[in-house]
């Protein structure tokens, strides 16, 4: 049967390479856009040297103009304090940085994750791999070929992760030729990608990408990275409901930021916007303490708090489960929001506070 490619799928995925290729990479440019003081780049400008800007227009049409302090602008805007060390903020704070198989970490005993694309369609100023080498970990065919055969050989793992950088900054006719090859590994069940591109170009998720991961054979996830209500946009709830629609399952994972989004009504509104477009949300991180970030930390005594006050407005399955990654550990830490006292000191966490 031949197979029929939608009139205008090549036009679409040509539109999200042109909204990538299109991206605000200058602090100049961004404030000009949103209608800021042109001032406020020559104190925070030099910031892009320690970690590079990007900001697509999309997610740019969704801050509030004049508002140094919208919570999206705040993710992805370069600040001079980045350059301030902080006691405790190190490079690689998850300890991933030493693969034994390039372009793959297999840090959990049933999945894998694989290093699909180094590169993102959005630079998140708390990024905890903005230290990571991609370039040392970038891989072409051959190379995952390797990574393919890792998986082969161990029948414990049953998930394979897509991530990155961002998985999805791949082109299509790749991701459909590394899924044919894991598709004839009979142990693997389920591939999940983790990806913020739908939510900061919501056009990536066009008709082409729609159609070979809803036709691969595996139980299908995708990850959504979501921080505010303020990022979900119809053209994101579009594209959920075309995924949706091909069976596959929607979650999200959020990042608890510091002036972003660390109150009750804040995350009351992100778990309420994300259900009514049929995504659910799954983790909220604790920052993970990478260098240059430290500004972004909220205190876990707060944490737990804004949780349990959550517990109490939403149902529990709107309330994403607070967790923070340990370097060297099998799988993320439930946070206990019980605990006496609350800090990360209880869970075996080094920790420095600000005051």
């Amino acid at each position: 049967m031949k197979r029929i490619i939608p009139k205008n799928s090549i036009a679409v995925e040509s539109n999200w390479q042109k909204e990538l290729a299109n991206c605000f990479t200058t602090l100049e440019s961004l404030l000009e856009f949103l209608d800021l003081d042109p001032g406020i780049a020559v104190n925070n400008s030099a910031a892009r040297k320690l970690f590079s800007m990007k900001v697509p227009r999309h997610f740019a049409s969704l801050m509030n103009k004049n508002d140094i302090n919208d919570p999206l602008l705040l993710q992805v805007l370069p600040q001079n304090i980045e350059y301030k060390d902080t006691l405790g903020y190190v490079k690689d704070p998850l300890q991933e940085h030493e693969n034994k198989i390039k372009g793959l970490l297999h840090k959990y005993e049933n999945r894998v994750l694989l290093i699909v694309k180094s590169g993102c369609a959005v630079n998140c100023r708390y990024c905890f791999r903005r230290e990571f080498p991609y370039e040392e970990n970038s891989v072409n065919k051959r190379e995952l070929q390797e990574a393919i055969n890792y998986i082969k050989e161990n029948n414990k793992i049953n998930e394979v992760i897509f991530s990155g950088g961002d998985p999805l900054m791949a082109k299509d006719s790749h991701l459909r030729w590394l899924v044919a090859q894991l598709e004839e590994i009979p142990h693997l069940v389920r591939l999940r990608i983790h990806t913020r591109l739908p939510v900061v170009i919501p056009s990536r998720v066009n008709d082409e990408f729609v159609e070979w991961f809803a036709g691969c054979r595996f139980q299908k996830v995708l990850v959504l990275h979501t921080n505010h209500a303020n990022e979900v946009s119809p053209q994101l709830a579009r594209a959920c409901s075309k995924m949706r629609s091909s069976g596959v399952t929607l979650l999200n994972q959020a990042v608890l930021l510091k002036g972003v989004n660390d109150t009750v009504n804040e995350q009351v509104a992100l778990s309420e916007a994300l259900f009514d477009i049929g995504v659910m949300p799954y983790y909220l991180h604790l920052l993970d303490k990478v260098k240059g970030a430290a500004h972004f930390d909220v205190d876990v005594k707060l944490a737990k708090e804004i949780i349990r006050e959550v517990l109490k407005r939403l149902p529990g399955y709107l309330v994403p489960k607070l967790v923070t990654e340990i370097g060297g550990q099998p799988s993320k830490t439930p946070i206990d929001l019980n605990l006496q006292p609350s800090s990360r000191a209880s869970l075996g966490i080094s920790v420095n506070y600000r005051t």
